[in-house]
């Protein structure tokens, strides 16, 4: 009975068709084919039902192989090879430590592929939140959007560098390509080593605390995707025993994470705000200025909405203009019936002559169509300078007027309904997040204090001043538990009345909140690398992520329920080390966000050094794979797909 035909009796596929085809490729590692070696061909889980085996073949003298296949239509495809012998002395085991991958998109691969060093790295980090072991599974659209994101690293033909790691903005631009090349030598030590001995050090290194030794090179560097802290050193020491792949890190990296930058089509980013995704996984997200290249000449308020397909390019048919844009900030949600909400803070750089327009949302369809009025957008609710915004589960839009010390609400999304509540106790709220039972939560970079209201807008609870160290808080979120966390900031004054500017802190006395469901004090947290915390999320297991204004990196710390961090770890401990996840890529950030996929992308909002006529970042970074895959859009607490 053939593959395809099993899964039929089974249930699973019934009313699905199939193709018959034929997938070829060859093995190698360090430039040297990989003979004798065992090829399995899976069709990926899609979170109901685990990955399935296909085919198998066995590499020849030339490392080449063919397997025949009659998967279902649609299916996401991938290959796996076990064992074999190389040129270099490693003799062929059924299950020797030689391990690779590669993942070939929905319908098997273009024509012949290439497994190698290069490959399995991209498939352990791509898909690093639906690998284990040899199977690949995840509801849908995380493994085929994983795919997507795996291009950018590697050429699935030719086993290659892909062009997007390849070149600027990324290349010699920045880190990523060094240790990409130090992870694949790292790789090739054990292809290259005559005995057991560097098969054996690569994988004591690569053993996390509290987990097995693996036993291949696949599950080696599947553990540094996701412990990319430990033993960064020694990993990068024994990967310069071996010197194929070039240009290799100067040094070992702060952490083994791997990111990336994208620029859209170069000539659009120009500070960009906060993303929101869609249920396919897209990036939306708001300019705070209209791209101007040189800091030196003066930039007006942003008029385009952005958005970027799951790869990070750019959407077909985006950027998207009108509906009243100008200058949006913090502020960019999609609600329960997929409408996307901005806020049009109104920045601009100094010296531009144009009226600042700062008291309104705009609001899009997905084909983005503006809903909103073309000028002016909804003024409705007395809106001033917003900025942070939510949905919740009832299709309620709130945003923090900062402006003006209120929050208003849409109910149902419906802004001649508009109310306003300014007599919350809250001095400037900064953003704005809604629990699972509705309550909305807000904090005052003013004042330092956090407020909880009712769907109904009644005051529940207002903190006392500095209430947990509370100073300027910028980001807010609130986790599955109903606790809310709070990025800290200590130093960011928020311009949000006439005549104020905006202060760029490299060092602050920052930390991470997190109240309780009735606002009291559940801990004060600190490292991981929080210099000058700003935007605060939480991924699908309800781990938090914060970018910092200063210092280049994205620190991660354990959420409200410690079984889905790291052994040892517990509620408020940072996960990314001292120095945070360090790239050299990142400028000022303001937002970290987690897909449905598990990257986490982040935004360079503002240049190192801001110059005040266009302060405005020109790229997004995406750390790929590194948080727990996110239902999308986030209505409420975050949550698993």
């Amino acid at each position: 009975m053939s593959a395809l035909a099993a899964m039929a009796v089974a249930g699973a596929l019934t009313a699905t068709p199939a193709f018959a085809a034929e997938q070829a490729g060859r093995v190698v590692s360090a430039g040297a084919s990989v003979q004798g070696a065992r090829v399995l061909l899976y069709q990926a889980g899609d979170g109901s039902s685990d990955a399935m085996l296909l085919g198998r073949d066995r590499t020849n003298a030339a490392g080449t192989f063919s397997i025949s296949h009659d998967a279902p239509d649609g299916a996401l495809l991938y290959l796996v090879s076990e064992g074999g012998a190389t040129a270099f002395g490693v003799k062929g085991k059924p299950r020797g430590p030689i391990r690779f991958a590669t993942v070939l998109g929905t319908n098997g691969g273009p024509g012949p592929v290439t497994i190698n060093e290069y490959t399995t790295i991209a498939t352990a980090y791509a898909f690093n939140q639906f690998l284990n072991g040899r199977r690949i599974a995840g509801v849908a659209p995380g493994p085929k959007n994983a795919f997507a994101m795996m291009g950018n690293m590697v050429d699935i033909e030719t086993g290659e560098m892909g062009e997007v790691l390849a070149t600027a903005p990324n290349g010699s631009e920045t880190q990523t390509m060094g240790e990409f090349n130090s992870l694949a030598n790292l790789l090739a030590t054990c292809a290259r080593s005559v005995g057991p001995a560097r098969c054996d050090k690569l994988f004591k290194l690569a053993t996390p605390p509290g987990a097995r030794t693996p036993s291949n090179t696949l599950q080696a560097v599947h553990n540094i995707a996701r412990n990319p802290g430990h033993r960064r050193g020694k990993l990068f020491k024994l990967s310069e025993k071996v010197d194929f792949y070039q240009p290799t890190m100067p040094g070992a990296p702060k952490t083994w994470t791997l990111a990336l930058r994208f620029v859209g089509n170069g000539m659009e980013l120009d500070g960009p705000g906060n993303f929101a995704f869609d249920a396919d996984g897209n990036a939306w997200v708001g300019n705070n200025y209209v791209y101007t290249e040189s800091p030196f000449d003066t930039a007006c308020g942003g008029q385009q909405l952005l958005r970027f397909d799951p790869s990070g390019k750019d959407y077909p048919g985006a950027p998207y203009e009108g509906g009243g844009l100008y200058g949006v900030g913090y502020g960019t949600i999609i609600d329960r019936d997929n409408k996307v909400w901005v806020s049009n803070f109104g920045f601009q750089g100094k010296g531009c002559e144009e009226k600042q327009r700062d008291r309104s949302l705009s609001k899009f369809n997905l084909d983005g169509e503006p809903l909103s009025p073309d000028r002016k957008g909804f003024t409705n609710g007395d809106i001033l300078r917003p900025q942070g915004m939510a949905s919740d589960q009832a299709g309620n839009v709130w945003t923090a007027s900062c402006g003006n010390d209120s929050l208003v609400v849409y109910p149902g999304g419906e802004p001649s309904l508009a109310e306003n509540y300014s007599d919350i106790g809250i001095r400037k709220p900064f953003d704005v997040t809604t629990d699972s039972a509705g309550n909305v939560w807000t904090a005052g970079n003013r004042n330092n204090r956090i407020a909880k209201l009712d769907s109904d807008g009644n005051l529940l609870f207002l903190s006392e001043r500095r209430a947990g160290g509370l100073k300027r808080p910028m980001g807010v979120v609130a986790d599955a538990e109903g606790n809310v966390w709070v990025a800290n900031s200590g130093a960011v004054v928020i311009p949000c009345y006439v005549g104020e500017s905006l202060n760029a802190p490299n060092k602050a006395d920052a930390s991470v909140i997190m109240f309780g469901p009735d606002g009291s004090v559940k801990g004060s947290f600190t490292g991981g690398g929080v210099v000058v915390p700003w935007g605060i999320s939480l991924d699908g297991d309800n781990n938090v992520w914060v970018s910092n204004f200063g210092g280049q990196r994205l620190s991660h710390f354990c959420g409200p329920n410690p079984d889905t961090c790291p052994a040892g770890k517990t509620t408020g401990d940072p996960i990314s080390p001292k120095s945070g996840y360090a790239f050299d890529g990142l400028t000022r950030n303001t937002v970290a966000q987690v897909d449905p996929s598990g990257n986490v992308w982040v935004t360079n909002n503002w240049l190192l050094e801001p110059i005040q006529t266009n302060p405005g970042g020109k790229q997004i970074v995406i750390f790929v794979g590194m948080g727990a895959p996110t239902k999308a859009p986030v209505i409420g607490p975050p949550q698993r797909p």
